[in-house]
């Protein structure tokens, strides 16, 4: 591991030349652009491939399959333990003198805050034009589905955690694939923690800050005039070094505030456009039902409808991708199963609600055309999509159905994206930092350095255009999933024997409430 840590720092430091001239020298980016499409293009073109013959890609197939299988396994947790993770997210079952570093609440904010965000604003809107209304019955299928993998993969990384004389823990899928392989007498954990960390710090870097520091500049420069991004880049680097300087804890603090904020403001402007217009609600959900089997005229039907909103919940609740499980794992329980109870309305509260909110919004302001006659949504066959007002997409388009209501709603938007891209900054720095730790060992300075290196990254992700970088680190998300998915599959006879013995030991009395 010390050859290994000496190989990345000598790695970094040929960076620095570069990186304090890419203000300076011409073509930097566009330079960084077709180095990783030149090498990296053949992994992206992997990780996303379509099924022979279909538009739909393996690797959503790979983590909805899964969700189906933990969900058959577990009895349906995520419908009969959702008052339970209820009350424990309340404190009722919280003890203040188990092991951990932050309580069932803040280590949900932390996971919210890593998958909330950009995927719920914009990436609803490119299903729905893309897939129709109809995507959103199948995102909150996907969704729902979702929970018991969440279920599984956090209670996982809390009972395999490294818990430190100080306090701290390490969790996550590289523990529990090492631990949960060696208790089984299964082959291969070392190899398959090593590839998973090496992916979550490269998905940290690229969709983590990289993604975010972009899109929030974009936001930024979009509505107060164009600017130079490294401004930007600079201002989120100062501010998510001084929160992730101070360790877990203070990235609790916060998250338990901001995403709080974000989701009540978000939803609450929903309800107010939905009450607005609640004569339309009825109209809507039955777009949402009948385009779900027929597709209401969006080219492929049924199926495109289906292959857009498993493909959008895939990306947005990162349910199997194995990232929640390491801000789980710092939770302060001696009982692993209740933060997989916990973690099982990570989904619920992303996509079902925050999702389907944003996709009612967008159907009954009535930015997607219809033709008036059939009823039937008007494809734009040039760009892909459903025709819209104005000819936008992505997170344009969920600004101007939000602005048929509210006028001033897109610079509150602009607002809202700026703090999702931050929260999703500073959780995912965590998930790195647990992996560069995992490779290279615990330690004051070499906790330092990867900080450091975060932060400059998104320094970088502000400035430029590196669409090609940002395509592979969410190849990168998305092999993380690979290889923890897998895991899960050896594992969850595991989770099944810890929740039994909680369950019972729940009915009996042995476990009581605190509060």
């Amino acid at each position: 591991m010390n050859k290994l840590f000496t190989f990345a720092m000598a790695i970094f430091a040929s960076l620095l030349p570069t990186l304090a001239a890419a203000q300076e020298a011409v073509g930097v980016d566009q330079r960084i652009n077709q180095i990783f499409a030149d090498y990296t293009g053949w992994y992206v073109s992997f990780i996303f491939a379509p099924l022979p013959g279909t538009n739909f890609s393996w690797i959503a197939l790979w983590l909805v399959v899964g969700a189906v299988v933990f969900t058959v396994y577990f009895g349906a947790i995520q419908v009969k333990g959702f008052w339970h993770s209820i009350q424990l997210v309340r404190g009722d079952y919280s003890d203040p003198d188990d092991a951990g570093e932050v309580s069932h609440f803040q280590a949900l904010a932390t996971a919210l805050s890593g998958t909330v965000g950009l995927g719920n604003i914009a990436g609803v809107a490119v299903a729905v034009s893309i897939g129709g209304p109809g995507a959103t019955f199948w995102m909150v299928v996907a969704g729902l589905f979702g929970m018991a993998t969440k279920f599984t993969e956090c209670t996982l990384g809390v009972k395999y955690r490294n818990e430190f004389p100080d306090g701290h823990v390490s969790g996550g899928p590289m523990y529990y694939i090492v631990k949960g392989f060696s208790e089984r007498g299964l082959p291969l954990g070392g190899f398959m923690a090593v590839l998973f960390s090496i992916f979550t710090i490269l998905g940290a870097l690229g969709g983590g800050n990289m993604f975010q520091a972009n899109q929030a500049h974009a936001q930024l420069a979009g509505v107060l005039g164009d600017y130079p991004g490294w401004i930007t880049g600079v201002i989120l680097a100062g501010v998510t070094f001084a929160v992730i300087a101070g360790g877990l804890k203070s990235i609790a603090r916060v998250t338990e505030k901001i995403v709080p904020f974000m989701g009540v403001f978000y939803v609450l402007v929903s309800v107010l456009i939905l009450i607005i217009n609640w004569d339309m609600i009825g109209w809507a959900f039955g777009q949402i039902f009948m385009g779900a089997f027929t597709g209401l005229g969006v080219v492929g039907g049924f199926t495109g409808a289906l292959i857009q909103g498993f493909r959008r919940a895939a990306f947005s609740n990162e349910a199997g991708i194995g990232s929640a499980a390491i801000a789980h794992s710092a939770v302060r329980t001696k009982e692993p199963v209740t933060e997989g109870y916990v973690a099982l309305l990570e989904p619920f509260i992303d996509t079902v609600v925050i999702c389907t909110m944003t996709a009612l919004v967008i159907v009954i302001s009535g930015v997607l055309n219809q033709d008036p006659e059939t009823g039937l949504y008007i494809w734009n066959a040039e760009a892909g999509r459903i025709a819209t007002e104005g000819e936008v997409s992505g997170v344009a388009l969920t600004s101007a159905a939000y602005a048929r209501a509210f006028s001033w709603f897109p610079i509150l938007l602009m607002i809202a994206v700026v703090l999702f891209a931050f929260s999703t900054m500073i959780s995912w720095s965590y998930y790195g930092l647990k992996a560069w730790t995992y490779l290279f060992g615990e330690g004051a300075v070499k906790e330092l350095i990867f900080k450091i290196i975060f932060c400059v990254f998104i320094v970088i992700g502000a400035a430029a255009s590196l669409g090609p970088v940002i395509d592979f680190s969410d190849a990168m998300l998305f092999s993380m999933a690979i290889v923890n998915i897998i895991a899960l599959y050896f594992l969850m006879p595991i989770v099944k024997r810890e929740l039994n013995s909680y369950v019972a030991r729940l009915r009996s009395g042995e476990i009581v409430k605190h509060k």
